[in-house]
């Protein structure tokens, strides 16, 4: 049972007075320091109020400070002071320029450290050996371009199942609205799911593993109070510590069995699907003595893989073909093209995507109008620098507002519109990863950037491709492609996709 709200309002006023005078003391430092300037910070006043916001009021409400303190700005929440970067150019200069200085994470919360097992993934280690060494398996192991290759016969899996799913949910004369989305997050799971255990898995199997991820995810904002006050928290919401640990219980008595299973049965098998697990149970950590990495920590790794592999793919398929459900004329100009490039009855083969430029032009302008998410993890220095003349301290949290660069009227033309055209125009220039300039960074950039990109782009591609010779997507009759967003682990639909599917082949 949680403690009543004036058990906890009585508490707080009692420390009022004490933290007060000691943040006072802080920011008479931070300002000696010369921070991004910020709005000045009550303790408890401004974090409730900042907490109370949900993610689309708090991400307008750092519109308005961007605006009126500048591109880059500071924001104390709880015990931790963020710094805000919402410019191309300060991002090209922090993550590329300066990549090794801010490629660190912010210390992790309790709550964080639980669910990654003392910082054992990729998303959160800090930078260094561990960093690299986990880095650099799932880069050379998993996503190398001749491994990625070698998942082609689990892609053309999926696809039938998803091109079967969607079929079966039209009438013979094919009017039957779709609600699109949750076939989307099944089929990505169902092939995340081979690329990390090597066996197509039942479908209740799968759905478990589903079930379980989606848990989590959805959950872990809504417990995110716990990062802000640590200790506090333990005692006034002992209900959502509980559910805390009842998350990672539940995951790793799903996972758990899979592992196993993978690592008794791969060896001698003679199989020549190599999967994520198979890598990480032989892995050695040299600065541990050696030593081979536990189940919880596989876990914690395995679970980080199927959700960045799954969440965001299926989000950032949904917002490209809603968009193609909105833009009919965008649609037919990308099925003219599968047509031109590979021809009427032909097979579509995965080589034949490089050369299809308008197909990459939609699929990287529907990252840029929504990106999946709108911050990226947020970095930190491993040691004190300056930037544009303010100081930014070691181990403080900075981010970055990718939507915002993404929407830049100074870079972007119309830059709410969808116009894939846009990637297309002659003189152009535009690379993804930001190592000449950042014009948008949905994958982040530099040293800490999205390992998957390649892979996420392959997806978003065949998929978007396939759907589209496959089916003429319409809207629901009476209804209005509705782009409003709302934040769940990603930015998603605050309205998910319903849409006529109609056949193109007879």
């Amino acid at each position: 049972m949680e403690i009543p709200w004036f058990i906890i309002i009585s508490t707080l006023c009692i420390t009022f007075l004490l933290k007060s005078l000691i943040n006072l003391i802080q920011n008479k430092s931070h300002t000696a320091k010369n921070l991004p300037p910020g709005p000045p910070a009550l303790f408890l006043i401004t974090d409730f109020q900042w907490l109370r916001k949900n993610s689309i009021d708090f991400e307008h409400a750092l519109r308005g400070l961007r605006a009126k303190f500048g591109p880059i700005f500071t924001l104390r929440l709880g015990r931790r002071r963020s710094i805000f970067i919402a410019s191309h150019d300060l991002a090209h200069q922090t993550l590329i320029t300066r990549g090794g200085a801010f490629s660190d994470r912010p210390p992790a919360p309790a709550s964080s450290r639980l669910m990654s097992s003392n910082q054992h993934n990729i998303s959160s280690a800090p930078y260094g050996p561990l960093w690299r060494l986990l880095r650099r398996n799932l880069t050379a192991e998993i996503l190398h371009p001749s491994r990625v290759r070698s998942y082609g016969h689990a892609r053309n899996w999926v696809l039938n199942i998803l091109i079967q799913r969607l079929k079966s949910h039209q009438s013979s004369g094919g009017v039957e609205p779709t609600r699109v989305v949750d076939h989307f997050q099944y089929a990505m799971f169902c092939l995340l799911c081979l690329m990390c255990f090597g066996e197509k898995l039942e479908e209740g199997v799968i759905r478990e593993v589903e079930g379980v991820m989606r848990d989590v995810l959805l959950n872990f904002g809504r417990l995110s109070v716990l990062a802000f006050f640590p200790r506090l928290s333990r005692l006034v919401f002992p209900n959502r510590w509980a559910k805390l640990y009842e998350l990672k219980s539940e995951r790793e008595r799903v996972l758990i069995p899979l592992i196993r299973a993978r690592g008794g049965n791969h060896e001698g098998t003679g199989t020549d699907v190599i999967a994520y697990v198979d890598t990480l149970i032989g892995l050695r950590i040299p600065e541990d003595g050696g030593r081979r990495l536990s189940e919880e920590e596989i876990v914690s790794l395995c679970s980080e893989f199927l959700n960045a592999g799954t969440d965001t793919t299926s989000t950032a398929l949904q917002w490209i073909m809603a968009n193609l459900v909105k833009h009919q004329d965008v649609q037919e100009k990308v099925f003219d093209e599968i047509q031109r490039v590979v021809g009427e009855g032909e097979e579509l083969r995965e080589e034949d995507l490089q050369r299809m430029t308008y197909l990459k032009a939609v699929v990287l302008e529907g990252l840029r109008r929504h990106p999946p998410g709108h911050f990226v993890l947020p970095h930190a220095v491993v040691e004190e620098v300056e930037v544009e003349g303010f100081v930014v301290p070691k181990g403080v949290s900075v981010n970055f507002m990718v939507a915002e660069m993404g929407w830049d009227k100074m870079v972007w033309d119309d830059p709410m519109e969808f116009k894939p055209e846009r990637f297309l125009k002659e003189g152009f220039d535009f690379d993804i990863t930001g190592s000449r300039e950042i014009k948008m960074m949905p994958f982040g950039a530099g040293r800490r950037i999205c390992p998957g990109l390649g892979l996420a782009l392959l997806h978003l591609e065949y998929f978007v491709a396939n759907l589209v010779r496959e089916f003429k997507w319409t809207a629901r009759e009476g209804d209005v492609v509705d782009l409003s967003e709302k934040q769940e682990f990603t930015i998603v639909m605050k309205h998910p996709l319903w849409a006529h599917l109609t056949p193109r082949k007879a």
